[in-house]
């Protein structure tokens, strides 16, 4: 049976026909989503079969929720999915999820996202979207091992993203590892040239940077520029590392995750040791991973792990399904000499403590998952989007369309606001950090430091129509 929980929107969304997605199967990628799209001018309908977790979706989120099975044609049909524009179906079930998107498109949704985890299905992924009906797949575990493979393979010691085809990045690092930087402000430091410090992480809360504030220890900086600019700054404070010392890598837990890590690392000439309690999926990765070591025992105790060699390994991951024990077992590594540490986090409620760890990178799955869902849904000009500090800000790519209100003014007189960052102009293939005077031109590509608040504002700059993000 059908039952709607509860319905709120506000007055100035109605008629205003902005964009309806529905998402089937409330777990932590499907709540994220939910939470995200919530705070932009979308209106947003979550189904789920447990009653529980949809009242307590209501008392946060104002959202469309409907306790029902989504894969129930009577289902679709009742709540007019004809009249969305996107289904994301992100139950535990791989298959369910596929015909869910398959009923939908049928039924008149006009598209659909399936998340499909199950590494059987990677090689049948545009055979699954072309005679399916599903327009986009997302798999977390296998974007999340993407990203851990490329902080391994690169030079840096600090996380880092890419934009602009490589040719700007957004890196974050702890304050502390410049002592010289901490009681100084930013106005009066000289070591940034050709950077722009575009977040302050301090005691949980995120800062947007003015010149007078003074950096503090345990400050997390995220600072964007060109890779040139990155790599000198690298140098001068000693944040190169040498690629060829990655030789050896343990991954604690051996779940999809691993999987395609170890996959990826092999074919890098990495040596990788996987760490599995269970005996079945140890079999399996042993048959499926013929020349990646399988251990099969529990990888929290530390008599196991040093005598598989954890001191003599150049990176530790810990990818279990637990974050706590990733998170200790990281340190652990860490205390033992492991140069390089990471850790699977997806509980955003440990975000305000773990970057006072001594853990190098802290990957959550949702907000990678969430991220690709974005870029997906806000299309057309949208290059890329990831999220930053638990979802509190994004980071976007976009290019600049010529009747956009940025484009022909100086940045000054677009009075945008504060939560609201360009923090790189990438100009006839030539990258500059912009000041109040730059003009953005059309076609120009933007990466732009936005607080999640800000986002329908950042649209209003961006988009020169109305009707759907940054389309």
């Amino acid at each position: 049976m059908l039952r709607l929980m509860l319905y709120h929107m506000n007055e100035d969304q109605k008629g205003r026909g902005a964009m309806k997605v529905i998402i089937v199967g409330v777990g932590k990628l499907g709540y994220k989503l939910a939470e995200t799209l919530a705070n932009t001018d979308v209106d947003v309908t979550v189904v789920d079969q447990d009653e529980k977790v949809l009242e307590g979706i209501n008392n946060y989120l104002d959202v469309l929720t409907v306790c029902a099975n989504g894969i129930e044609i009577e289902v679709l049909k009742e709540i007019n999915i004809r009249s969305y524009d996107l289904l994301v179906a992100t139950t535990e079930s791989d298959e369910t999820n596929v015909l869910i998107c398959t009923l939908a498109k049928r039924l008149g949704c006009k598209r659909t996202i399936a998340r499909i985890r199950n590494p059987e299905y990677t090689k049948q992924v545009e055979f699954i979207k072309s005679e399916l009906g599903i327009d986009h797949i997302i798999n977390p575990d296998l974007a999340t091992s993407n990203e851990i493979a490329r902080y391994l393979l690169k030079s840096y010691n600090f996380y880092s993203e890419d934009f602009a085809k490589g040719k700007v990045s957004i890196v974050d690092f702890n304050v502390n590892q410049i002592p010289e930087l901490i009681g100084k402000k930013i106005m009066d430091l000289d070591i940034f040239e050709d950077l722009l410090i575009v977040a302050i992480f301090r005691d949980g809360e995120l800062i947007i940077p003015y010149g007078n504030i003074e950096l503090q220890e345990d400050d997390i900086l995220n600072i964007i520029g060109s890779l040139e600019a990155i790599n000198k700054f690298s140098e001068r404070f000693h944040f190169i590392n040498q690629r060829n010392k990655i030789k050896k890598v343990m991954i604690l837990g051996g779940g999809n995750i691993a999987f395609y890590l170890a996959q990826k690392l092999r074919y890098n000439h990495i040596d990788v040791r996987i760490i599995e309690q269970d005996l079945e999926r140890s079999t399996y990765l042993s048959e499926k991973l013929s020349d990646v070591l399988i251990i099969q025992g529990d990888g929290t105790d530390i008599n196991l792990l040093e005598e598989e060699g954890l001191g003599s390994m150049d990176a530790f991951i810990g990818a279990t399904g637990f974050d706590e024990q990733n998170l200790l077992m990281a340190l652990i590594a860490k205390h033992a000499g492991v140069k390089m540490t990471i850790a699977k986090v997806s509980r955003p409620s440990y975000l305000k403590i773990i970057d006072s760890l001594d853990v190098d990178v802290f990957l959550n799955p949702i907000n990678i998952a969430v991220s690709n869902i974005l870029k997906f849904i806000r299309g057309g000009k949208v290059v890329s989007v990831s999220l930053l500090l638990g979802g509190e800000a994004e980071v976007i790519e976009m290019i600049a369309l010529k009747d956009s209100r940025i484009v022909g003014k100086p940045l000054y007189q677009l009075g945008l606001p504060k939560g609201i960052i360009i923090g790189a102009i990438v100009h006839e293939g030539k990258v500059s950090i912009p000041n109040g005077n730059t003009v953005i031109y059309p076609n120009d590509r933007l990466i732009i430091f936005c607080l999640a608040s800000d986002i329908p504002k950042l649209e209003a700059f961006t988009n020169p129509e109305k009707g759907g993000l940054f389309r």
